[in-house]
């Protein structure tokens, strides 16, 4: 087999859209909290948007595509595209909530968890494990157990908040291994048009079930929903898939980890919610051990030992 050719060099642009992505995704918590609207109706809305942008260029491009997973074998590929449509929509209405219920800081790091619900997907597959992704999640485990504590001496609500916002972490595991799946033959055009639109058509029946209000707000809240639609739902994430031509996709995924002190400091000068020293240790903890997580689960995958997909890429937040 012959070597993998050199990756390209990182060049000023490569490294600009990495710091944007990070600023872009940053923002997702803290504009969540800001806006005046109940939770499900900002997930909803935010899905719904990115549809609006995205299918028309999809519809464009790749008709054949479309047709081709509403028949034979393709099938597959389009059942996989609604299932993570639909795990995806259970990370919107678990994570969503969170931001507004727990500190954006406390809600960032906890959903930040995905690799390690990822690694235990991958274990209950029969994919083992390497001993330092264990350790990772054993770190990270501890961590956001002393973050979550801090929050059961604050309120009912904080601890509501901290435990959606993990629930959230898991559900968007599931989204990426249907994900995975989906994408071995489909076009992430195709893709992600398919699962927002599945992710805002649940979101919808749960608001029209629950009698969430989905329009009357004000326009600072609208502005907040369309930062959220352009800054973390499409640049965001947009940025770090342009930058894995140029960066490893383990090393992307540590950079996305800077989401958390990202949204942290973002919280503390929009909102004034200065992070509790406990809660910091705790997010410190937590944030460590992902990285081993995805750092140790992505050099086992290179020597072959774990085909796990610890470095993919987290769900939109």
């Amino acid at each position: 087999m012959p070597p993998p050719s050199p990756r390209p060099t990182v060049d000023p642009l490569t490294t600009g859209a990495v710091g944007l992505a990070v600023v872009a995704v940053s923002s997702s918590a803290p504009l969540i909290a800001y806006a005046a609207a109940p939770a499900l109706a900002i997930a909803f809305w935010r899905n719904l948007l990115a549809v609006a942008v995205l299918s028309p260029v999809a519809l464009a491009r790749r008709r054949a595509e479309f047709r081709r997973l509403t028949v034979g074998a393709g099938r597959r590929e389009g059942l996989f595209c609604v299932l993570s449509g639909v795990a995806l929509a259970g990370h919107f209405a678990t994570w969503v909530p969170s931001a507004q219920l727990t500190t954006v800081a406390t809600s960032t790091a906890l959903v930040a968890t995905q690799p390690v619900w990822q690694g235990l997907i991958a274990r209950a597959q029969g994919r083992p494990l390497p001993r330092v992704v264990w350790v990772g999640i054993a770190v990270a485990v501890g961590g956001a157990a002393i973050a979550t504590g801090v929050d059961v001496g604050v309120s009912g609500r904080a601890v509501l908040g901290d435990v959606l916002a993990l629930t959230g972490a898991m559900f968007a595991a599931v989204y990426t291994a249907f994900g995975e799946r989906a994408r071995t033959s489909i076009s992430t055009t195709t893709y992600t048009t398919i699962c927002y639109g599945i992710c805002a058509l649940i979101l919808l029946a749960l608001c029209l079930v629950g009698g969430v209000r989905l329009t009357g707000f004000d326009g600072r809240t609208w502005l907040a929903i369309l930062a959220l639609v352009a800054g973390a739902q499409l640049l965001g994430h947009s940025m770090f898939n342009y930058a894995l031509r140029k960066i490893p996709a383990t090393t992307v995924s540590v950079l996305i980890l800077l989401e958390a002190p990202g949204a942290a400091l973002l919280g503390w000068a929009w909102l004034g919610q200065v992070p509790r020293p406990y809660a910091l240790l705790g997010m410190a903890l937590l944030l460590a051990g992902v990285a081993v997580v995805v750092l140790g689960g992505g050099r086992a995958a290179r020597r072959g030992a774990s085909p796990a997909r610890l470095a993919s890429p987290p769900a939109p937040q």
